[in-house]
């Protein structure tokens, strides 16, 4: 499994931004491989934190090469102060099996 881990602090969100990122969310449900997704914010910080979870490396580069997710990144800086993305490999996991992201339900 890998996960895409994409933290940022925000500015100002508009309807681009919005139609962009349901765009991009719709694209990555249906991508063979996606596992699901969270997200936390820490409001001491302002920081943003989502985690996508992937089957395979190819199943996240299906996303990464979506023309929306494309043009995202090219405007991110109208909708981000900071952004930062870690990209990992997992390499073990454990605990309680109900909120797994390695089987989808």
């Amino acid at each position: 499994m890998y996960t895409a881990t994409f933290t940022f602090i925000a500015k100002e969100f508009d309807a681009e931004f919005y139609e962009l990122d349901n765009k991009i969310a719709a694209a990555a449900k249906v991508i063979p491989g996606y596992l699901g997704e969270e997200a936390w914010e820490n409001p001491q910080t302002g920081k943003i934190s989502t985690v996508y979870y992937w089957e395979s490396l190819e199943a996240l580069q299906q996303l990464i090469n979506d023309p929306n997710h494309i043009l995202a990144k090219q405007a991110s800086s109208r909708w981000l102060e900071k952004y930062y993305v870690t990209i990992s490999q997992v390499l073990k996991s454990y605990g309680n099996s109900e909120i797994n992201f390695a089987t989808k339900e």
